[in-house]
């Protein structure tokens, strides 16, 4: 596929995609050790904020379906469209400028946590529900949505570099100067790629006369239609909440080692095994090598289907994960690549989940002989299952990690905390891929016969 075969749909799709994936990216690795050890956010007010970011995430995800939902579609229209990004990169700004010189536990480093990670999140989610529907609805058969993957996944890989170069020129955030410069840079480059995106969308997203700006018949039927009925019909599905088990794993994996990677590698492997530089390219390497996979790894895509693919990435997971509890925490060098090739893998696999989502719409819309399909009901019921687990991950771990003495560490303590961390990330890998295999293996759309490249 040449650049001037691509679709207007997917320019717009791709460049959405390279802004998120420059804020999110960014955001969901740094802020984590920003708070916890630059700013000395206290245990109890870190705590609070990750449960009222759960309840935020909830109250947006049923927010966002009635609004987008509605006969105007103001989620959806394009001056809306173009607030919300530039909501989005500001919201991405409120974390890496302290609002004050902090002292240990000050209760405005809570404050400030709150306000970031909910209107971060907010922000994040009104774009990424609005994706999963044009994702599902502009590419219904299974071969386009292969295509749009393939340049979508092209979009991540330019916007995942951010981690890199932020390492690199940042230190791994040694020179705040230097960090916070880069944070602006990349809100602008971000800003840039939204507009620019949502600039192709104006073209096919609102083509009615203006004597039809109101939703079609079959759509103020949906609309019209009761939202716990509809629930209803779907909550039963076999493989929806066999997919919501799994993504919920998978996001608690995900979230687990995008937001501790580098806790985990600065106690776990000395500085003078690993140069500021080569952690620089090892956290790089967590974010744009699973967009380099997903490219390359389009023919086995093709050939065995991502049911295969995925459930094979679950095996690698706990293979690896076995293998490193045996070898131990003293091979420095094996450790640096296990949780390089974990971090890649989980993420590899996250990229292909729009994949199954999309069929199981298409499955809904056949077996209820839908006039209009639930792309959008579909998406937040996974929201608002599988979003929780960006809260509890970071609670649990800290908690974890806590009781070993990573607010207070000592010499003493050291040892105890290095121990516990090294257990966390084999077993938490281990215990995870072995539900997720027990999980995925039942899941039953992908040996239907009338999608081509699938098992």
């Amino acid at each position: 596929m040449t650049l001037l075969n691509i679709k207007s749909e997917a320019w717009a799709y791709s460049l959405i995609t390279l802004g998120t994936e420059m804020l999110s990216s960014f955001f969901s690795f740094y802020y984590m050790k920003l708070f916890l050890e630059v700013y000395k956010i206290s245990e109890l007010a870190f705590y609070q904020s990750q449960v009222i970011l759960m309840i935020w995430n909830i109250l947006t995800d049923l927010s966002g379906y009635f609004h987008m939902s509605s006969q105007n579609d103001c989620c959806l229209s394009y001056r809306c469209s173009l607030l919300g990004a530039l909501l989005h990169a500001v919201a991405f700004l409120l974390p890496w400028f302290p609002w004050k010189h902090y002292r240990e536990s000050d209760w405005l480093t809570g404050l400030q946590l709150v306000v970031s990670l909910c209107a971060f999140d907010s922000t994040h989610t009104w774009v990424q529900q609005a994706q999963c529907r044009l994702f599902a609805e502009t590419s219904p058969r299974h071969e386009s949505r292969l295509q749009l993957t393939r340049i979508n996944q092209v979009a991540s890989l330019v916007g995942s570099t951010s981690i890199l170069f932020c390492g690199l020129i940042s230190h791994n955030m040694e020179i705040l100067p230097n960090f916070q410069a880069i944070a602006v840079l990349i809100a602008f480059l971000a800003l840039i790629s939204f507009y620019s995106g949502m600039f192709h969308m104006r073209r096919f997203e609102f083509q009615r006369i203006p004597e039809e700006n109101f939703l079609s018949e079959s759509e103020q039927e949906l609309a019209g239609t009761s939202v716990i009925l509809l629930m209803r019909q779907i909550l039963p599905q076999r493989n929806l909440y066999l997919f919501l088990i799994m993504n919920f794993f998978q996001v608690f994996h995900l979230t687990f080692f995008s937001n501790f990677m580098m806790i985990f590698v600065d106690n776990l492997i000395p500085n003078k095994a690993l140069s500021s530089s080569v952690r620089s390219i090892m956290y790089g390497a967590g974010f744009i090598c699973p967009q380099c996979l997903v490219l390359l790894g389009q023919s086995w895509l093709k050939t065995y289907g991502y049911y295969k693919v995925i459930l094979l990435s679950f095996c690698l997971e706990g293979a690896a994960a076995l293998v490193m509890l045996l070898l131990g925490q003293e091979h420095y060098f094996c450790l640096a690549v296990y949780l390089t090739v974990i971090m890649v893998i989980v993420h590899t696999s996250f990229c292909l989940f729009n994949l199954p989502v999309a069929d199981m719409v298409d499955a809904d819309l056949l077996k209820c002989k839908r006039q209009s399909s639930l792309s959008l009901m579909v998406s937040v019921i996974n929201a608002l299952f599988t979003r929780s687990a960006q809260s509890l991950a970071p609670i649990l771990i800290l908690s974890k990690l806590s009781q070993h003495g990573y607010r207070e560490l000592t010499s003493r303590t050291l040892l105890d905390l290095q121990d516990s961390m090294f257990g966390l990330v084999c077993v938490i890998s281990l215990g995870i891929a072995t539900v997720q295999i027990l999980t995925w293996s039942s899941f039953s759309i992908s040996k239907r016969r009338d999608c081509p490249g699938m098992v």
